[in-house]
């Protein structure tokens, strides 16, 4: 019913993570009610990013240089590590937080075939080894995979002697860090606990 390039842009924003028929609709029709202009400078904008940002080479974040803004202002005496570079712009909005930040990049996942080298661990050793790394916080989501993951990064760093602390209760088990608001990250940072 709908034109071929109609059904084409709604099948592409489909493919965004969230997106259903409906909200891609919505969004192609806003598109064709935009004038040429402002559709030009979304599809500039897209392409700028794609083509210019890139990962961190000190912790895996979103950067448009070689090291990013977070990784050049901190120390890396106090690591915390995630999964994916939208956990710390979720952490970030706890007030007093300022550790430096290592992502992995994905979690453990033996159904799906994911193992400790599939993921930034191996990274993670060399930067605890380079720095006076005290403290490495596992923020990984409260899932299945995330505590396997937690639970290994603690097993290979305690022989090191580093402390390795866990975010505490607070987040919901199965919920994602991005979606958690500001209180429940503050009390779950504040109340971690040793691995």
């Amino acid at each position: 019913m709908n034109p071929k390039s109609l059904d084409k842009l709604i099948g592409a924003f489909m493919m965004l993570p969230g997106v259903g028929a409906k909200t891609a609709q919505r969004y192609a029709y806003s598109i064709l009610n935009s004038s040429d202009h402002e559709v030009n400078n979304l599809s500039k904008a897209l392409l700028e990013a794609k083509h210019s940002i890139k990962f961190c080479a000190i912790c895996g974040n979103f950067t448009e240089d070689d090291t990013c803004s977070l990784c050049k202002q901190r120390e890396h005496i106090q690591i915390c590590v995630v999964k994916e570079p939208k956990d710390i712009a979720a952490l970030e909005k706890v007030k007093g937080l300022k550790c430096s930040y290592h992502v992995l990049h994905g979690v453990i996942n033996p159904l799906e075939g994911i193992t400790p080298n599939d993921i930034r661990i191996k990274e993670l050793l060399t930067r605890v080894g380079k720095n006076e790394t005290k403290e490495v916080i596992v923020a990984t989501n409260p899932d299945v995979e995330g505590e396997a993951t937690a639970l290994y990064i603690a097993k290979i760093l305690k022989p090191l002697g580093i402390k390795v602390t866990r975010l505490a209760q607070g987040i919901s088990i199965g919920s994602d860090l991005e979606y958690a608001d500001e209180v429940t990250l503050t009390r779950a940072i504040e109340s971690r606990r040793e691995l």
